[in-house]
């Protein structure tokens, strides 16, 4: 039965999105976008900076108007670097929800809050997504920008996304932890992960039981991943599952390096056992987790109830102020 349902599904029509012969997509959903801002008198003020402008990538700086005063001089704030969610396909860095929830933040932990604008598949299928987010970082640690200059503490960086985005910070991680050195002086603490986006063929309990979930049905998961994957390869790529050698062979750098991985989920989310798998992973690497995980909510619960942006901006709150830097 729950077989015949999965067909009733239309992945594109779950999506508005329209596969064109080119291989590029109309995507149709009107999701508001809200402009930069850094008039004074705001709670929070925005900005946009280029990073590439062959690619069209960019970041939206959030800066605590607190930070402005001149007492506030000796005092920077941490730096969190953030990555939208909508499966590698959608969404914008600029949408209104994910530009409250980066003003949410920024104001509660408080911090500096740079949002990326990083490309999208299938037009740039992955790695594109992942080499934009170590440009991003390699961008930040070099930046003029008045506000990364004079308001961020560099040296107390965490690099964070939801869904998709959360897969992207987690691999862009690990790609530099190598590197680290190449990064200074940016300094990452740790990766913030909610709602990580993974793949792999084999279906993990909470795919199966939430099969047919209202928000992210199995098959539109698999359609994101088929138009996010390079052509040809299944979701036990390198790129979408956390299994694959190159990158658990790296997590004993992550715990060398001192990173703490705060990993955070909810119940109602097909992907919550993957997420809980990766917890146990990092943790027979000896990492340090916090985890985060609540019975109710469904995927990207965060953008539809207040209630739950709130509690989690607290955990990451705490979970920032908490890092001996």
């Amino acid at each position: 039965m729950s077989h015949q349902h999965q067909q009733s599904i239309d992945p594109y029509r779950h999506l508005d999105l329209v596969l064109n012969p080119n291989g590029t997509l109309t995507r149709s959903r009107h999701i508001p976008i809200t402009p930069p801002n850094s008039d004074p008198t705001l709670p929070i003020l925005t900005k946009d900076i280029t990073i590439n402008p062959q690619n069209n990538t960019w970041l939206r700086l959030f800066l605590p108007q607190g930070a402005l005063s001149s007492n506030a001089e000796h005092q920077k704030l941490p730096l969190i670097i953030f990555f939208h969610g909508s499966g590698f396909v959608v969404a914008s860095a600029a949408n209104t929800m994910f530009h409250h929830f980066c003003s949410a933040m920024s104001a509660a932990v408080p911090a500096v809050v740079a949002s990326v604008e990083y490309r999208l598949a299938p037009e740039h299928r992955l790695p594109a997504a992942y080499d934009d987010a170590v440009e991003a970082l390699e961008f930040v640690r070099n930046s003029q920008e008045e506000w990364l200059t004079k308001h961020a503490d560099l040296g107390n960086c965490y690099i964070m996304g939801n869904s998709a985005g959360a897969t992207i910070a987690y691999f862009a991680g690990l790609r530099v932890a190598d590197t680290v050195r190449d990064l200074e002086p940016l300094k990452i603490q740790g990766l913030i992960l909610r709602q990580v986006f993974f793949g792999g063929v084999q279906r993990c309990a909470s795919e199966v039981r939430l099969e047919n979930d209202g928000v992210l049905p199995l098959i539109v998961a698999d359609l994101l991943w088929e138009l996010a994957l390079p052509v040809g390869v299944d979701r036990d790529h390198e790129y979408a599952n956390p299994r694959a050698e190159k990158w658990v062979g790296k997590l004993g750098r992550v715990r060398d390096l001192g990173w703490r991985v705060l990993v955070s989920g909810n119940g109602g989310d097909p992907l919550i056992d993957r997420e809980k798998e990766l917890v146990e992973m990092l943790k027979e690497k000896g990492v340090e987790v916090v985890s985060d995980f609540e019975e109710e909510g469904c995927h990207g619960v965060e953008y539809s109830d207040e209630s739950k942006a709130e509690k989690f901006i607290q955990v990451v709150k705490h979970f920032v102020s908490s890092s001996d830097v």
